[in-house]
């Protein structure tokens, strides 16, 4: 019985992920939640679950609140921004089956969607992602969050408005062509046609905990976001550009960037991820992960 239902928790295990992920923005996070979820239904009488499907996802999302209470104490002491942790695969199909695979194929799970999640209070994230995401009835998300149904309700609401800030993904050719223009521009060293690249809008946004240099506060606006860019390039040489590997980040074009040891000319700096997010054809946002806590969804030879 034990092997049967081992069989049966493995078709859902994609499925857990994803609602995890989404609900926690961690790798590390969403792998845990989604064991614990085993844990709890290899002790239950499985016998008495109707849906084992709705089980396992109301499991997680318990788990993940917690999870979530747990960041939000641990936010208040981290130096600078907070960004999800990214998921880098190869192009192509995993040698191996890999539950990120199916993760990454959801434009709910691209990067600049999970930015505005990891903005809402843990309530809120819980009561969007799991009704409008994966149609969790608000009479089950009430008893997650131990409120009434109004209540959550009212959480899925306040979160949506948030939600509705993030740009919409774009195609994956719009996507890489974008960034293709824009690191055409930069290895030019041109500002203008690095600033032509980029949305008028654009910001970067860096998270390295302190662990090493990166953009404490968000960046905004076409001109200082080249001219920051085009200042790492001159400070690290071009000889820094070596280390970048194409890959997909989140699903769509960005670089796991291996670092840098430095020369007699230049300083050095470790391993950090690249994303982007797109809008109108331009590059619209960069995202630099450098803490090294969120390197888990790493999936790439290095």
């Amino acid at each position: 019985m034990t092997l049967q239902l081992a069989d049966e928790f493995e078709t859902h295990r994609r499925h857990l992920m994803s609602v995890a992920y989404r609900l926690t923005g961690s790798v590390g996070d969403a792998e845990d939640a989604v064991q614990e979820s085993w844990i709890r239904l290899d002790a239950q009488d499985s016998s008495q679950i109707r849906d084992l499907g709705a089980w396992l996802t109301t499991v997680v999302g318990r788990v993940c609140l917690d999870r979530l209470r747990s960041a939000a104490v641990r936010r208040e002491t981290y130096v600078g921004q907070w960004l999800p942790e990214p998921i880098v695969t190869e192009f192509g199909p995993s040698a191996e089956p890999d539950p990120l695979d199916y993760v990454v194929s959801q434009e709910e799970n691209r990067l600049a969607a999970l930015v505005v999640l990891d903005s809402l209070p843990p309530q809120q994230r819980v009561a969007l992602v799991l009704h409008d995401g994966f149609s969790v009835p608000f009479s089950e998300i009430a008893r997650i969050l131990d409120v009434e149904v109004a209540t959550a309700r009212q959480f899925a609401s306040r979160g949506r408005k948030a939600a509705a800030t993030a740009p919409p993904p774009v195609p994956d050719e719009e996507h890489t062509a974008a960034v293709t223009r824009l690191m055409e521009a930069m290895a030019s060293g041109d500002l203008d046609a690095v600033v032509a690249a980029l949305h008028p809008e654009a910001r970067v946004i860096g998270d390295a905990n302190g662990t090493t240099s990166t953009a404490v506060n968000i960046i905004t606006g076409a001109d200082k976001f080249a001219r920051f860019f085009l200042g790492l390039l001159h400070r690290y040489g071009r000889e820094s550009f070596n280390g970048l590997q194409p890959a997909l980040v989140n699903g769509q074009l960005g670089f796991f960037n291996h670092g840098f040891p430095g020369d007699d000319a230049h300083r050095g700096f470790p391993a950090r991820v690249n994303g982007f997010t797109v809008r109108d054809g331009l590059v619209y946002a960069a995202y630099d992960v450098a803490n090294p806590e969120k390197f888990n969804g790493i999936r790439i030879n290095r």
